[in-house]
């Protein structure tokens, strides 16, 4: 039977999907996923932008300092583990209770591990601020919850994010409601740490609920050492990706308020609210395109990079058309937005608004990687950034502050994104890239 939502579509396309249940499924699937990102930044953007007009730099930059500082570590509570454990469910089904009960158990352990490395380098960095100690932990003691992922896990192997999207936003506008309701009563920072946290075991208490309404229980799930063991074995190396990743997008607010301070941090994030906000948009496009780029690896090599500059080509020019406008109008939009107090954020969005080319870009050549079995290039290219980044800011933020960081960031992504000219079985493909804006196939 098709799924409900068919028939509300114009003729000539439901003919196309009719009586294709595992098609509709992903589109059904994709929709929900799809919808999750919108709602959580529109939503997520308002109340942000009213934080931080609240707050104003000083206090902004502290918050989200303290967010970025505990993220670092989250990859010791992920364990890197998403994918394999989706891929596993989907494999072997029959095994579910005990997949699903080594990865809890993996992912509590992890989330220990994790807290107890941000409380330590929280003491150890910051160990005088009793603010900064308090929000750090704060954000850091919503890993203990992160092992009851495993649901979400479970339901997209099933193909049905609809109950956790559903779950998860449900704890997500509850706890805006109450940080606007924090917003008008005037509640010191403090409050909305305790908010974020209160939304991280809302969202696990609506998971289990979800598990339990599909007739599923939780106390059926048994973990295996070897299973564990064989799963960890697995995941390393994605562990190890994700922390370098981490490092890459976020160094740069750790730098900025080690060496100037909570002020520049805050009118960084700020400008960072608008540049990246954007960044949704190549993963919807690639994972659109991308069952047709497989397809033509594997049947013509012609079409197949025919393809992929249409893709680069896109990329660019969408990159190009979000950022030169907005640069323009960077004023006018951080005036508009955040008010006075954040009148330093224009020039800082009118660099990081360029970064988006490299990440268009970026996104876009991940896939051709992947197509090809180079993602350890994707790895290592990384790592480039990575270093550049650091490197840049080291000698940028002392003297500019949050435009230095800026500037940083958009070399240090352009350098990841071309990097690939380095290694000898992705060195022509480099060409492609050089002309994007050029060539549309």
């Amino acid at each position: 039977m098709n799924a409900s939502w068919v028939k509300y579509l114009p003729r000539f396309i439901s003919a196309r999907i009719d009586g294709r249940f595992g098609f509709q499924a992903i589109i059904s699937n994709s929709g929900w996923l799809l919808a999750d990102k919108v709602l959580r930044m529109g939503v997520g953007f308002f109340v942000g932008v009213w934080l931080a007009r609240y707050l104003g730099p000083e206090q902004y930059g502290l918050w989200n300092f303290a967010i970025v500082f505990a993220a670092l570590f989250s990859v010791f509570a992920e364990l890197g583990l998403d994918g394999i454990v989706i891929r596993e469910l989907v494999k072997k089904p029959e095994s579910r209770n005990v997949i699903l009960g080594s990865a809890f158990v993996l992912k509590q352990i992890g989330g220990f591990l994790a807290l107890t490395l941000v409380l330590l380098a929280i003491l150890f960095t910051h160990g005088d601020e009793k603010l900064t100690l308090w929000l750090v932990g704060i954000s850091a003691a919503g890993y203990l919850f992160q092992s009851i992922k495993v649901i979400d896990y479970y339901f997209q192997s099933k193909v049905q994010s609809k109950y956790t999207v559903v779950s998860a936003n449900a704890a997500f506008i509850l706890m805006s409601l109450v940080k606007i309701y924090l917003l008008i009563i005037s509640a010191p920072l403090i409050a909305f740490a305790w908010a974020g946290l209160c939304e991280v075991v809302l969202t696990a208490l609506f998971f289990l609920i979800a598990y339990w309404a599909n007739h599923l229980r939780m106390r059926e799930w048994q973990y295996d050492r070897h299973e564990m063991v064989r799963l960890l074995k697995e995941s390393w190396p994605l562990m190890l990706a994700g922390l370098a990743v981490t490092l890459y997008m976020r160094i740069d607010v750790v730098m900025l308020q080690e060496i100037v301070g909570d002020r520049e941090v805050g009118i960084y994030a700020a400008a960072t609210r608008i540049s990246e906000i954007w960044y949704f948009l190549p993963g919807i496009i690639v994972a659109s395109v991308s069952p047709a780029i497989i397809k033509a690896h594997s049947a013509d090599s012609g079409k197949y990079i025919s393809k992929l500059k249409q893709l680069y080509f896109v990329m660019t020019w969408m990159a190009i058309g979000i950022a030169l406008p907005l640069s323009f109008l960077s004023g006018a939009m951080v005036s508009l937005l955040f008010g006075n107090d954040f009148a330093e954020a224009a020039p800082v969005l009118a660099i990081h608004l360029w970064a988006s080319v490299a990440v268009f870009l970026g996104v876009a050549s991940s896939q051709y990687l992947l197509v090809e079995n180079l993602q350890k290039i994707s790895f290592y290219r990384t790592l480039i950034g990575l270093v550049v980044n650091v490197i840049l800011n080291l000698m940028l933020i002392p003297d500019m502050g949050a435009k230095g960081a800026a500037i940083a960031t958009v070399i240090s992504y352009f350098v990841a994104t071309f990097s690939i000219v380095f290694f000898k079985s992705t060195r022509a493909h480099t060409s492609f890239l050089l002309s994007a804006p050029f060539t549309r196939k």
